[in-house]
């Protein structure tokens, strides 16, 4: 992307780097969460949002576990502490996860079953709403920066030409963010309908 007209202006300078920031946070939430969404294949990534009950607190399982997927069916997770081997198989076996775990006293093994059509459809219909969402956080921070760039223009910060041009630039920015999210969704969409 070109120079920023917007961080050219002192006035608004603070206001487009707090922009950017928030927008990129969004799209890297968006891709966070979708690395989280199951497709096809077994991907330690699937694990990314499982917390543990772990000495009284709610840890993340990354961070209690080493976790690999040696086949393309199948994820281990070998926890640091085996003590907390029944807690992760009971975390993994709730119906929020929906996993058949067996456990073999130093590894737990998650076997991960083909996806069904129909599960793949709602996978889709998931990674939509999941799209949505993002597309309406970056919309949201748009809004934000319009407002501070009216703001500005009110208190005689800035000219009406500045305010042109800014109001511009901050929906290309947006344009751009939301493109960036498509396309990824698209490149999962086509990996989760993959047979």
């Amino acid at each position: 992307m070109a120079p920023s007209f917007i961080a050219g202006i002192p006035a608004l300078k603070e206001t487009y780097s707090q922009l950017k920031t928030r927008m990129d946070k969004a799209v890297e939430d968006f891709r966070t969460s979708m690395s989280a969404t199951r497709t096809g294949r077994a991907s330690v990534h699937m694990l990314d949002t499982v917390k543990v009950p772990y000495y009284g607190s709610e840890m993340p399982l990354n961070q209690i576990a080493q976790i690999h997927a040696p086949e393309a069916q199948m994820i281990t997770v070998q926890p640091f502490d085996t003590s907390a081997l029944a807690d992760i198989e009971k975390v993994l076996r709730s119906p929020e996860f929906g996993f058949n775990p067996q456990n073999d006293g130093k590894l737990i093994r998650v076997p991960i079953p083909p996806l069904t059509e129909e599960r793949r459809k709602d996978m889709v219909k998931h990674l939509h709403k999941l799209l949505e969402d993002h597309r309406t956080a970056v919309r949201n921070i748009r809004r934000d920066g319009n407002e501070s760039i009216k703001k500005a223009m009110k208190d005689k910060k800035i000219s009406e030409d500045d305010e042109k041009r800014s109001l511009e630039e901050i929906q290309k920015l947006t344009d751009e963010e939301i493109r960036k999210m498509e396309e990824m969704c698209k490149n999962k969409e086509k990996e989760v309908m993959t047979v």
